[in-house]
């Protein structure tokens, strides 16, 4: 089922018949009434706010299936815009101080690109941590993504995030660790997107009661989850909702960076991403970027040929906890909490 958005509230770039997702345009009265309300609070900068848009349009539209589904858009005023930014969430996006009135089942909160080694420092703490605490009591649940997982667990919980020795970008293996209604129907070992500078670690959470639903060797924790007043708090460290050509465009933003000196070295090849062809053309550029270290190189950046050995092997699996988690929110949306655990719904989710 498609998703649906109010008038005047979905983005240009969203239009029927297109490679879009596409969204039916519905004044806020006609939306069923067995439709979930989720706001995307999509909190990254200007290069990726159009695309992390567009991902979690796709994630949701398709992991909905028959379950009717209103998003709207939201982004915290503190973080930094251009003036065409500006331009885009002030004609699509709504005011965050709405959120009161928004009668929202559950929201998904985006990260954004870390500037400060405290996230206290950050512009937008204080009105983030007013976020979160509002969740807790007004919605069913809550999709924390990187680093709005890390500042969410630092804010209810003090755990603190821990720098690592170099950035952690590919696709890493990960097996689910523990039965659980969000990694229903997942089996076996899957592999989603990461991209990061810091990291929680799965002892730290563990003890403070946060249940481990997936990690990896590699990368450590991935989607973990913890009751919070009477919202359940989904967090992520991957990325579930990247497209096929996602970390492809950060490398080549960040190779972009090393050739303008805006960096001192030139950035790690996402690990567990390229086809073997592609490793070898990314190397060879490599090689001829440290050679001729010019800005003007980074037109010849080969992202069409490294684009046509990507598979986005990932989504089945992200799709399955996705539409898990809009059944779980569905579902304590219409059960009155205290006949949830005899209610014979389909769509009925574990105890917690």
């Amino acid at each position: 089922m498609p998703l649906m958005a109010d008038r005047n509230r979905i983005p240009d770039h969203f239009e029927a018949g297109g490679s879009a997702p596409t969204v039916n345009v519905l004044e806020t009265a006609e939306a069923p009434r067995r439709c979930v309300r989720v706001g995307l609070i999509n909190n990254m900068p200007d290069s990726a706010l159009r695309d992390t848009e567009s991902q979690f349009f796709k994630m949701l539209a398709a992991a909905a299936g028959d379950l009717p589904v209103h998003i709207s858009l939201y982004s915290l005023p503190e973080i930094s815009r251009d003036e065409q930014g500006k331009r885009h969430v002030s004609s699509f996006y709504r005011s965050i101080d709405d959120l009161p009135n928004s009668r929202l089942d559950a929201i998904i909160v985006t990260g954004s690109e870390p500037r400060q080694a405290d996230l206290r420092q950050e512009p937008y703490w204080s009105r983030l941590a007013a976020l979160l605490d509002w969740a807790e009591t007004n919605t069913k649940s809550v999709v924390l993504s990187c680093l709005a997982a890390h500042a969410s667990v630092f804010h209810s919980d003090g755990i603190e995030r821990r720098p690592l020795s170099e950035k952690r970008c590919g696709v890493f293996d990960q097996s689910v660790v523990r039965s659980h209604a969000l990694t229903e129907g997942v089996s076996g070992a899957m592999g989603f997107p990461h991209s990061r500078w810091n990291e929680v670690r799965e002892e730290e959470l563990s003890a403070a009661g946060y249940m481990i639903l997936t990690k990896s060797a590699r990368a450590g924790v991935d989607l973990f989850a913890k009751k919070k007043r009477r919202s359940l708090f989904v967090h992520f460290q991957g990325h579930p909702e990247y497209g096929a050509r996602t970390l492809l465009k950060e490398y080549r933003r960040d190779v972009g960076r090393y050739l303008r000196q805006e960096r001192e070295t030139y950035p790690s090849m996402p690990s567990g991403y390229f086809d073997s062809e592609s490793v070898k053309l990314a190397t060879d550029f490599q090689e001829r970027a440290q050679s001729k270290r010019d800005a003007e190189l980074v037109a010849d950046f080969p992202s069409e040929e490294l684009a046509r050995g990507l598979r986005h092997h990932w989504r089945s699996a992200a799709l399955q906890i996705y539409g898990n988690w809009l059944q779980y929110v569905a579902a304590r949306k219409i059960e009155p909490p205290r006949l949830a655990a005899t209610a014979s719904s389909s769509c009925r989710p574990r105890p917690y």
